[in-house]
């Protein structure tokens, strides 16, 4: 199964600085809720690196794990930027936001990809302060 690079509003996924339709495609697989489809955009050994929490590696582990952890969240990318383009991978930085029922939180992706364009690495970092994670935690 593929994933159009849409929004869950159905519009286009337009992350200003990235033209990388891989990386659309995660997020647009995200936000439609397309866990396993989502997951089919990793590498075969693929990892997952959510915060707080041990990365999740292959991608069955990071489908079932998408599916428990990721569901009801809107992924809201916004910028980013191409690191790193070698002959063996591509590294790119993703900011944007996380919204749920409770709370939207600043977060940043940092991906990898390999030259088949699969997903080596999204290692996902929170931008927040100590006190803000902290009210989340009651």
């Amino acid at each position: 199964m593929s994933i159009t690079p849409t929004s869950s509003s159905g519009l286009l996924i337009d992350i200003d600085g990235i033209e990388e339709p891989t990386i659309a495609a995660y997020f647009s697989g995200l936000n439609s809720g397309e866990f396993a489809a989502t997951a089919e955009l990793f590498a075969q050994s693929g990892r997952l690196e959510p915060p707080f929490e041990n990365p999740i590696e292959g991608r069955e582990a990071i489908a079932k794990y998408l599916a428990t952890e990721a569901k009801g969240m809107t992924f809201c990318p916004e910028s980013g930027a191409m690191l790193l383009k070698d002959s063996e991978l591509t590294q790119y930085h993703v900011q944007g936001k996380v919204k749920t029922n409770y709370f939207t939180i600043n977060v940043s992706w940092l991906m990898q990809l390999n030259t088949d364009k699969e997903i080596l690495l999204v290692e996902v970092k929170l931008l927040a302060a100590l006190e803000e994670l902290l009210k989340f935690s009651k």
